[in-house]
């Protein structure tokens, strides 16, 4: 082997190692848009609802979730989710109603255009839920649970700490495992998902 065909072998095999890996993670980061997974009442990933089907009547929203402000914890950021949104007050006054899981979703966002105090109840809806309230900048307000009303009348109704511009509603127990409390932002958008 000459020297010339010897030096081409010892650059060329390490380039094209490297260039392959460079491809490999490149075509593996290619996954995609918005991968999510539904949390369940126990925070468990349920890989049969990866597939979201659209709801009648309302629009998809992304939201991630922001821990970079909680006390003692490390802070990131969290991937981008799926939520139903409801930002008409027809599309609010429907919420969940009726409905027996979030068809994929992670969440229904509620959306308001200005800042409110108005409660929730849980007329006619089948889920438990939890439900966090968040403020205009996104920053935590407060969070409940929210038990079906079932034949109740008049149905118990559940009202944030303070003033909130978006409510987030996941099943039972689904806050938590969003990172989702004290400290948190909700950051909101794009539409679609």
């Amino acid at each position: 082997m000459s020297p010339l065909t010897r030096r081409a072998l010892n650059w060329g095999i390490p380039v094209l190692l490297l260039l392959g890996i460079i491809g490999f993670v490149l075509a593996g980061a290619d996954g995609p848009a918005n991968p999510s997974f539904r949390l369940g009442p126990s925070g468990s990933s349920d890989t049969t609802a990866l597939v979201r089907t659209r709801v009648s009547g309302f629009g998809e929203v992304t939201f991630r979730v922001d821990t970079t402000g909680v006390l003692f914890g490390s802070g990131s950021v969290s991937g981008a989710r799926c939520a139903l949104l409801a930002a008409t007050v027809q599309q609010q006054n429907q919420g969940l109603m009726n409905r027996t899981d979030l068809s994929g979703y992670d969440a229904m966002l509620f959306q308001f255009e200005r800042d409110t105090q108005g409660e929730f109840y849980m007329k006619d809806t089948l889920i438990p839920l939890s439900i966090a309230w968040f403020d205009a900048e996104g920053d935590f307000v407060s969070a409940t649970d929210m038990p079906p009303c079932g034949d109740q009348d008049p149905c118990p109704t559940y009202g944030a700490e303070a003033a909130y511009r978006y409510a987030l509603e996941v099943q039972e127990g689904g806050l938590e495992p969003l990172g989702i409390g004290p400290g948190t932002r909700l950051l909101v958008g794009p539409e679609g998902c």
